[in-house]
């Protein structure tokens, strides 16, 4: 398997991180956008880099397939996402998308285009996808892929606040 160089969907540019974009994604991983997230924001900009250089790795090793997502028409950042334990059989997404751009569905069409990448070019007998059960926007995600709760969980983050995880298995496509 290899990791492909970009992905596109209708509106989106998925391509795997790199550190030309490490200033615009540590302004835009705030404490708003990971309220429900595990990792906290970055408190400098060198914290970005760090997470970048494991990331990096990862992509090259494919055990993870991580990305910044860009708008195809105007290139502007959007946010981040990915696959991680690309060779378990239960992957796993994550997603995160800037202020900004919430509330265009952004967060969706990324995650499906990662999903269809995946169904074509993983072995894998299903997909996860957790998340907080007080994020609506980021539950429909799984939702709209098919996606049943199978374990709920509590989880501090690495922020101390008390997170109420619902996991979601994702069929086969």
């Amino acid at each position: 398997m290899r990791i492909p160089d970009k992905l596109e969907s209708e509106r989106l540019i998925l391509k795997p991180v790199s550190k030309k974009w490490a200033k615009t994604a540590f302004k835009e991983f705030t404490a708003e956008i990971t309220e429900y997230m595990t990792p906290p924001p970055a408190v400098k900009v060198e914290d970005t880099l760090a997470f970048l250089d494991k990331a990096i790795k990862e992509n090259k090793a494919r055990t993870d397939f991580i990305v910044y997502i860009f708008e195809k028409k105007t290139g502007e950042f959007i946010g981040g996402g990915g696959i991680h334990h690309l060779n378990q059989k239960a992957p796993v997404f994550g997603i995160w998308i800037k202020k900004g751009a919430h509330g265009h569905k952004y967060g969706l069409e990324a995650v499906t285009c990662l999903y269809n990448w995946a169904s074509k070019n993983l072995a894998y007998d299903h997909f996860i996808y957790p998340v907080d059960k007080r994020n609506l926007a980021s539950r429909k995600i799984p939702e709209f892929l098919g996606g049943r709760i199978f374990k709920e969980e509590e989880e501090v983050n690495q922020s101390g606040k008390t997170l109420n995880i619902v996991y979601y298995k994702i069929p086969k496509k």
